[in-house]
């Protein structure tokens, strides 16, 4: 059995300023005012959209981000019904093959630090789904029937693409205190991350 930590890749290539200048250009033809952009208009437009909440407009932009994740926190992101998702399956992943090195691999809880009780009891039931697995499947089981004992740990990997309005309504969510702390282990730094590369349209968050 393989542990990680949970992370992200951002898929996308990102040009900031070129995304605001492509939001600009589309918002403006709302107002017919595209004689009015210059070289450096589009911060200000897209300032003022955001504070208008004119945020229909940044909709025309969309990112891709892919979590590496437990299962449990990837039902979470799917519950984003504007967004399109590629999961790896369980059904069709065997995890007794070479290419998944023979052994299940699941995220480490951030909760329970390693040599604590709770690490130790949560180790040994993920061991224990894996054995039960393996052996389901060498008795004949198909991996789509053996996976219904696999932990909710199990890693996962999900590319998730949608519009940044509704990646500002994912972020709002799922970083807020109440959020699932394996899901801000990933959401928090991601939103920094993502502030630093595409100006104004986070910077509220």
């Amino acid at each position: 059995m393989n542990k990680i930590k949970a992370s992200y890749i951002i898929e996308s290539e990102i040009n900031g300023l070129e995304l605001l200048k492509q939001i600009e250009k589309v918002g403006r033809t709302c107002y017919k005012s595209e004689n009015k952009i210059t070289d450096k208009s589009a911060i200000k437009f897209v300032i003022n959209l955001i504070k208008q909440g004119h945020e229909a407009m940044i909709e025309h932009n969309s990112l891709s981000v892919r979590f590496i994740c437990d299962r449990g926190i990837s039902h979470e992101i799917v519950r984003h019904r504007l967004a399109s998702f590629g999961q790896e399956s369980t059904r069709y992943c065997n995890y007794t093959k070479d290419k998944f090195s023979n052994e299940i691999t699941v995220i480490e809880p951030i909760f329970w630090g390693e040599g604590t009780y709770g690490y130790e009891l949560w180790e040994n039931a993920c061991h224990l789904s894996e054995k039960s697995y393996f052996h389901l499947l060498e008795v004949g089981a198909k991996p789509e029937e053996a996976r219904s004992i696999l932990p909710t740990s199990l890693k996962t990997e999900i590319v998730v693409t949608m519009n940044l309005r509704e990646w500002r309504h994912f972020f709002k969510l799922r970083t807020e205190s109440v959020a699932h702390p394996q899901m801000r282990e990933l959401t928090i730094p991601l939103l920094e991350e993502l502030k630093t590369l595409i100006p104004i349209v986070f910077d509220d968050i």
